[in-house]
């Protein structure tokens, strides 16, 4: 199964870098090939200062070795070897009408001292965050995840969607990151489903996510925009990077366990601002975006 991932997830690469090139007609990725001295490594492509995309990456890894202290004490093991590979992305666009999209797919397996595979799941999901709320952007983004997700299992849509809406939640700001998607962890074997049911699920996701990006992306790209616009992107990118840095248990797992910072951190947007104690005009498109921030919506 992990080989059967790995190879499913360099293919996603080359067709998600691919695409969003030929949609940016400028910029191209750049590819960093790195190793971990620990065991495994990966392939970090980013895009930088295109023509719609201000930063981006798309990354795939596949790392191994002794289990990291701070997952002994979650899981409770005194000794154990891991395996952990997936593709993960950050698209922060430089027009303020598009909006910033986060995914990634991931497959996990621990083995006791003699080799043998004790426990392995998948996880993932993908959410998107606006900075002006166009409802029918949000509403097809979702409809995209429900469709994949039905092909499987009625419950997984409004299952996944809530627990999007939790995970992404800045607690500390009262709101969330943005109008978020799907989320998902531990999906293990039950009996209802076997591990290749779990890759199925995960490979159908990843297998649709240009379809519920890229029409969004097209349909924004060529909308005027004034410096008011940007600044707000701006401003709302720094409660981006407060998720990321204080929330997201990706990243600091990555800082924690001597992690490649490069790509860590490449999820961050490029310019951001923090203005103090910034206060919203009433009925403004930027109030509209702010409430349903603070209350998250079925938009299907």
């Amino acid at each position: 199964m992990k080989d059967q991932f790995y190879q499913y997830i360099e293919s996603l690469q080359n067709n998600i870098t691919s695409t969003l090139e030929e949609m940016d007609g400028a910029a191209k990725f750049e590819e960093d090939i790195w190793q971990r001295e620990e065991g495994g490594g990966g392939i970090t492509r980013i895009i930088e200062n295109g023509a719609i995309f201000e930063k981006g990456g798309v990354n795939i890894s596949a790392v191994h070795g002794e289990l990291p202290e701070t997952l002994r004490k979650q899981f409770r093991v005194k000794e154990a070897d891991f395996y952990a590979c997936g593709l993960s992305l950050v698209i922060h666009p430089k027009n303020p009408m598009i909006p910033t999209v986060h995914a990634n797919w991931r497959y996990f397996e621990m083995y006791d001292k003699k080799g043998n595979c004790v426990t392995r799941w998948f996880g993932g999901g993908q959410d998107l965050t606006p900075y002006y709320l166009f409802e029918e952007d949000a509403i097809h983004f979702h409809t995209i995840c429900k469709q994949s997700c039905d092909k499987f299992d009625l419950n997984f849509y409004p299952r996944f969607k809530k627990s999007c809406d939790n995970y992404f939640w800045n607690t500390h700001r009262n709101e969330a990151r943005g109008i978020g998607g799907l989320f998902f962890d531990y999906l293990k074997e039950t009996k209802e489903f076997s591990i290749q049911d779990r890759f199925d699920f995960v490979s159908e996701i990843g297998n649709h996510f240009l379809e519920s990006y890229a029409p969004i992306v097209k349909k924004r790209r060529e909308m005027s925009y004034t410096k008011e616009h940007k600044d707000w992107q701006e401003i709302r990118r720094g409660r981006y990077v407060e998720f990321n840095l204080v929330h997201d248990r990706g990243t600091l797992f990555g800082l924690k366990t001597n992690g490649r910072i490069e790509s860590i951190l490449m999820s961050l947007p490029p310019v951001v601002q923090w203005k103090y104690n910034y206060q919203l005009k009433e009925n403004s498109e930027e109030t509209k975006l702010v409430e349903i921030l603070k209350n998250p919506k079925d938009w299907i």
